[in-house]
C-alpha cells in the first residue's frame, strides 16, 4: 500500500533484508512489450521503478506476498479498505517502557 493505492508488483527475489521491519524486493519484472496493446497502469509502474534495482518496502505496507508460477500484469488499484487488515502496530517498541523487563521495581 502506498498513498491510498495498492501496488501489485512481480519480482524474481524477495527477502527479509538487512533493514529491520522492511522487506527487500529485487529484480522487478514487467510484461514483455511484444504485443501492440500497452497497459497504461503497468507502464506507469514500469516508469516509476525504471532505475530501481532493489527496493525496501515497510512491513506494515505489505498486504500479501504470493509465490506464483505465472506472472500476471503489474497494476495500481485504489484501496477501499473493506477486505484488508493491517498488521497490529507497533511491530517493535524500543526501550523498556510498557514492556516486560523482568523486574518489578
Amino acid at each position: 500500500m502506498n498513498q491510498g493505492k495498492i501496488y501489485e508488483i512481480y519480482a524474481r527475489s524477495i527477502s527479509q533484508g538487512s533493514l529491520f521491519g522492511f522487506v527487500e524486493v529485487e529484480k522487478l519484472v514487467f510484461g514483455e512489450r511484444t504485443t501492440v496493446v500497452v497497459d497504461p497502469a503497468e507502464e506507469r509502474l514500469k516508469s516509476e521503478f525504471d532505475t530501481v534495482t532493489r527496493t525496501y518496502i515497510p512491513m506494515h505496507a505489505i498486504v500479501r506476498i504470493d509465490e506464483v508460477e505465472k506472472q500476471g500484469a503489474s497494476k495500481i488499484s485504489n484501496f477501499d479498505g473493506d477486505n484488508v487488515s493491517q498488521f497490529p502496530m507497533p511491530v517493535y517498541t524500543p526501550g523498556g517502557k510498557g514492556g516486560s523487563s523482568g523486574s518489578d521495581s
